[in-house]
């Protein structure tokens, strides 16, 4: 039975250095929309249509992963799975497959995040640049993970 790892975690957490460990331990396709997003859009791409191409990105991707995973491919979403809706709805998706998924959860202190952001930043091919003032927009839209959902911590 293939299986489908989620990622959840804020920025700077270490979910695709975490997510490129799970693709190789496991044979499996890494789908990471931060990657997709650069290459497409560039590294800091407008604000003003940033959401509306992550979303174009993320409803690419479904298809091709749940492609994998009828295929018994193992797959791994690093997406961060900020909401519960999201992580609700990707765990429906994946068992509709008959494919199993195993929820990981990366975290790291606020400060330590910010380190890590700042280096990727500085870095010759980041991913994607993140603002400081950015951290702190998005870190209030990150639902904790519930008592009810089962994961394992990398």
């Amino acid at each position: 039975m293939p299986t489908a790892h989620l990622v959840f975690g804020f920025l700077g957490s270490g979910k695709t250095t975490l997510a490129k460990r799970l693709e190789l331990q496991h044979n499996a396709v890494r789908f990471t929309p931060d990657e997709w997003m650069a290459r497409l859009f560039g590294e800091d791409p407008p604000a003003d249509t940033f959401q509306h191409r992550a979303t174009a990105i993320l409803d690419i991707m479904q298809p091709i992963w749940a492609r994998c995973l009828s295929l018994g491919l193992n797959v791994v979403l690093d997406y961060g799975l900020w909401s519960r809706a999201e992580r609700d709805r990707v765990r429906a998706v994946v068992a509709d497959l008959g494919a199993t998924s195993v929820l990981w959860a990366v975290s790291c202190s606020d400060g330590e995040a910010r380190k890590r952001i700042a280096l990727r930043n500085e870095a010759a091919h980041r991913s994607l640049y993140i603002a400081p003032a950015t951290f702190d927009l998005l870190k209030a839209r990150v639902e904790p993970l519930g008592v009810d959902e089962p994961h394992a911590v990398a």
